[in-house]
């Protein structure tokens, strides 16, 4: 099951290029999109990966997750962007290559939530899931300004999200009493994505739907439990 998750993950990768480059993509608002996945990311964070965290011995790794991606996005990785700000990004190997690696520990962290709780390793996923959306169409986007091919793109964000699987492969080598740093270091991973990059992004107007949408997204992660309370 946590292959599938992680193979589920990496196809929204693909999925959302696609769909931005259909015309009639232009209608959607992605600051919306991209608003419900920060709620989702930072209620996983809260409800559902740092109580399963051991945060008093591992705070370091909490913090080095949110440093490492920190860092990464704002030297090599792409951005999910909601208005203009796309056609001002360049994308080449130094930004695949950032996309690629938060694909592989997005992958790790889908398995080792799994392997704790299969229920964290579903709400992982879904926020995983969530927050390819924007960032899928983002790359997408920024890809067709550079005059990339559509094959192209698509082929690269293919690529890219077969990285989901190789990060739940390589997860399965972790030793069981690295798991916890694992999942504390994916914690700091999405507090960074979510409240420092998704959050500013969507608010770079304000609006009511917006912040409705956020608070929306972690109800409905912890909907989530009530109707799947078996898992």
């Amino acid at each position: 099951m946590v292959y599938l998750y992680a193979i589920i993950a990496g196809s929204s990768d693909l999925i959302f290029g696609w769909f931005a480059l259909q015309q009639w993509a232009d209608k959607i608002q992605p600051r919306y999109v991209i608003a419900f996945a920060a709620g989702v990311l930072l209620a996983v964070t809260f409800f559902d990966i740092l109580p399963e965290a051991d945060l008093k011995s591992d705070a370091l790794f909490l913090a080095l997750g949110f440093v490492t991606f920190y860092v990464l996005e704002k030297v090599m990785m792409i951005h999910a962007c909601g208005e203009t700000e796309c056609d001002t990004h360049h994308i080449g190997p130094i930004a695949v290559l950032g996309m690629a690696l938060d694909n592989v520990v997005d992958g790790a962290g889908i398995a080792v939530g799994y392997l704790i709780d299969p229920f964290l390793g579903l709400t992982i996923t879904v926020a995983v899931v969530l927050h390819e959306i924007p960032q899928g169409m983002t790359s997408a986007l920024i890809m067709r300004e550079a005059h990339w091919s559509r094959p192209g793109t698509l082929l690269a964000l293919g690529l890219a999200g077969l990285l989901y699987p190789v990060g739940a492969l390589l997860a399965g080598f972790l030793p069981p009493e690295f798991q916890q740093k694992m999942l504390a270091f994916i914690a700091g991973d999405f507090i960074y994505i979510g409240a420092g990059d998704l959050l500013p992004e969507a608010h770079r107007r304000f609006n009511w739907k917006v912040i409705l949408l956020v608070v929306g997204g972690m109800a409905f992660v912890f909907t989530l439990r009530l109707v799947v309370p078996g898992i």
